[in-house]
């Protein structure tokens, strides 16, 4: 027998029904008072806890709630606040904390961006001249709250120092360890309070470990933990690492806390030879992260529990710690909120309650044996089974497509510069042509009637003339605005993946499956749980529609492989690739149908490419490599006078811009408003062959951009990109948005365009 403990790193915020995110917008748009939403959320928040306590969770995470995002809650405990939001110096009020995330008339909103290779989205921190101050100890008022309503000595969670300021931006590498130093007395103190209040465990994470970085850097973390260990020998530290395996293992194992987590899942095999290879300190714990905390298949839990048997033969007995891979944030509450499932793809379903439910089962297969958990054991090992060998998994007609695609060709057939003069001869737009990323507002109607119509509430035929009639509607409303190339709008989509999941063999769409995107916004990531195949037009009926409206052209619109797969939870018993390349076939499909309809500018969005981009460089190359073969897979069977969009956002691109190019693609638009147009500095250095469209306007903030913002934004673009390859357009889609504040912004841009446009004919000339 093994004597273990069971932990967890953190519990999704939504609630399983979404009530944290509809509290939240009661709130922003005044339908609630702050005090209303203290106490819904509070509820929400004790519920999770109490469900983890309940399951039997020894170590249980507190602290880890966030009114918007964790990155931000850090900013706003040490006083990191932008000055254009005339913080007074005390206590961050939750209308501040939120105006920083969302922006408001007189601030824009601090960038977002990606957390790690994450579809999650953190706000980021902005340095310039931070002066940290301890403004309140929420994981103190959080571990107390979880002692006093529950009796749980909870964990509470932080974020690091290093990952922390890592980060953010304003800070440079050569001020970088004088930055660190400004923070450790913050968090020090941080840290005594906790200690003071009788907790034991503090889970610290430091993602940044498991990333590619210098050595040297790893006197920084000494440095910072020795300081840690100094004022609060009494707290157990466990530095939580995950998303990788660490390129120093032996180093960071001998790091001055009381235990080191480590993920065991997506780390590539790597975590095991190295403690293999190295060991582990006999007076450490170790935090085995071997439960997939990012994707939601059940465990083969007899292969977990041979990986935790020969983990601890490398571990002190008491010292093992059995936990998920990563915080449980990234994936939906629990699967017992989609009874409707097919048997086989339920049973092989795992969401964060069975997540927790196969923590438990492991650890108390390691501490009172196997023949204890022999029920459950069996019944995992009979789901997984089932799957695997159902039909779902072994569709021989796609298989064979894959083994064939040495057969396939995957280039235009003329270059660029070639078929764009075609496309321009037929197309005939203006300079700096306008056009939008391909979402509409959904609106209160929309939502509602589509929920009419899954509840049968409808007809078919009512919820298609519904449909219809908005469509109808925006295309006016487009050519009102003189907007160049139009689009449909997506009204009948709820999702730009899950929509595609509802169409395509080998996808399941689920009912409760949301999980957090960025502040109030949640997806529901479909299940890729098959071979996936092409089984009917997707979006060519609605393209069509929209077409017959105008004589402007009108995109269709789809997503790519690879932004799929990044927002989809896959299928984990093959490779990625594979799967991307199953998706590109099936689409390859909708793109010659679209085609083939009289849709001749079609755009294939691939938002997430660098989102997915591995943590280590090492890996860079089969990753991008994969990506753009998937992409070309779907596109490159058109005519040449078909006009191919893309669509990225949230990236830095210096490091992938060839990617970008080789994607092939006649038009590139991204995101740079938010960046405050970082980005551009990218196509200062490098000389970019193709068309594109850098975003103008920020359109994840309910703020409407002047006229003379844009203009700016436009004007910096163009010192980086020849005017004649120039589009202007919105960062990225328009969902989330309300009708008037589109409208107001997509007004100004037209006129800042015009402006522009007049000036740059006036040169001409």
């Amino acid at each position: 027998m093994v004597k273990a403990i069971s932990s967890n790193l953190g519990y999704p915020r939504l609630g399983e029904k979404r009530e944290w995110k509809r509290a939240l917008e009661k709130f922003w748009n005044g339908l609630i008072t702050e005090q209303e939403l203290l106490a819904e959320t509070k509820t929400l928040r004790l519920h999770a806890l109490k469900k983890q306590q309940e399951k039997g969770i020894d170590l249980i995470p507190v602290g880890d709630f966030s009114f918007y995002d964790q990155v931000l809650d850090t900013s706003v405990t040490f006083g990191i606040i932008p000055k254009r939001f005339q913080h007074d110096g005390g206590k961050v009020s939750l209308n501040t904390y939120f105006d920083i995330a969302r922006g408001k008339s007189e601030a824009v909103a601090s960038e977002m961006t990606k957390w790690f290779n994450t579809n999650y989205h953190y706000i980021v921190p902005e340095l310039v001249d931070a002066t940290p101050k301890v403004l309140h100890n929420r994981s103190l008022y959080y571990y107390e709250e979880a002692k006093k309503e529950l009796g749980i000595d909870g964990k509470p969670v932080l974020i690091g120092p290093i990952t922390y300021l890592k980060l953010g931006k304003g800070s440079n590498a050569e001020s970088f360890e004088a930055l660190v130093d400004k923070f450790i007395p913050a968090y020090i103190e941080i840290l005594t309070e906790l200690e003071s209040a009788g907790v034991e465990w503090v889970q610290i994470d430091e993602p940044y470990l498991a990333t590619s970085f210098a050595k040297e850097e790893l006197q920084l973390f000494e440095k910072v933990y020795k300081e840690f260990q100094k004022a609060t020998p009494n707290l157990k530290i466990e530095l939580q690492t995950y998303f990788e395996s660490l390129d120093y293992y032996e180093e960071v194992v001998n790091l001055p806390v009381a235990a080191v987590g480590i993920d065991f899942v997506h780390d590539h095999g790597e975590s095991l030879k190295a403690l293999e290879t190295y060991g582990f300190p006999a007076d450490k714990f170790l935090a085995a992260g071997v439960v997939d905390g990012r994707n939601v298949w059940r465990s083969n839990l007899d292969e977990k529990l041979e990986l935790l048997s020969t983990i601890s033969n490398y571990v002190t007995d008491g010292k093992l710690i059995v936990q998920p891979s990563n915080s449980l944030l990234h994936v939906p509450v629990t699967k017992w909120s989609e009874p409707e499932l097919d048997e086989i793809i339920l049973g092989g379903l795992s969401f964060a309650d069975q997540k927790l439910d196969e923590v438990v089962v492991l650890t108390k297969a390691l501490t009172l044996g196997k023949e204890h958990v022999a029920t459950e054991l069996k019944e995992a090992r009979l789901a997984v089974l089932a799957l695997n060998e159902s039909s779902h998994r072994n569709n021989l007609e796609v298989q064979a497509a894959i083994a064939n695609l040495e057969n396939i060709r995957v280039e235009r057939d003329l270059p660029f510069a070639e078929r764009i003069k075609l496309q321009h001869a037929w197309l005939q737009l203006p300079l700096f042509p306008t056009t939008t990323i391909g979402s509409f507002p959904q609106s209160p109607e929309v939502r509602s009637t589509r929920a009419e119509w899954l509840k049968g509430n409808i007809t078919d035929a009512e919820y298609n003339t519904f449909i219809e009639k908005e469509t109808a509607r925006w295309i006016q409303i487009q050519e009102d605005l003189d907007l160049d190339v139009l689009v449909h709008g997506e009204f009948e989509r709820t999702d730009m993946v899950e929509y595609f999941g509802q169409k395509l063999a080998g996808f399941q769409a689920t009912k409760f499956g949301w999980v957090q995107s960025y502040g109030s916004r949640a997806v529901r990531p479909p299940l890729i749980y098959g071979d996936v195949a092409f089984t009917e037009e997707i979006t060519v009926k609605e393209s069509v529609y929209a077409q017959s409206l105008t004589k402007r052209p009108v995109k269709g619109m789809l997503t790519a492989p690879v932004t799929i797969i990044n927002w989809s939870f896959v299928r984990d018993d093959i490779p990625e690739s594979t799967v991307a390349n199953q998706v590109g076939l099936a689409l390859r499909k909708e793109v010659e149908a679209l085609e083939r309809n009289g849709i001749k500018v079609i755009q294939v969005d691939e938002p997430a490419l660098r989102e997915g981009l591995p943590l280590k460089r090492a890996r860079w190359e089969k990753y991008l490599n994969d990506a753009v073969y998937s992409f070309k897979l779907t596109t490159t069977s058109v005519q040449n006078d078909t006009q191919i969009h893309t669509h990225m956002c949230y990236s830095d691109f210096d490091d992938i811009i060839e990617t970008i190019s080789a994607l092939d693609a006649d038009v590139i638009s991204i995101e740079t408003s938010r960046s405050h147009g970082e980005i551009i500095s990218t196509f200062e250095e490098v000389t970019y062959d193709k068309e594109i469209g850098l975003g103008v306007y920020d359109i994840h903030s309910p703020r409407v951009p002047t006229v003379a913002e844009i203009q700016s934004n436009i004007h910096r673009a163009l010192r980086a990109i020849d005017a004649k390859q120039f589009w202007i357009n919105p960062d990225c889609g328009l969902k989330t948005r309300k009708e008037p504040e589109t409208i107001a912004a997509l007004q100004d841009m037209i006129k800042a365009t015009k402006e522009v446009r007049a000036e740059y004919q006036v040169l001409e000339k």
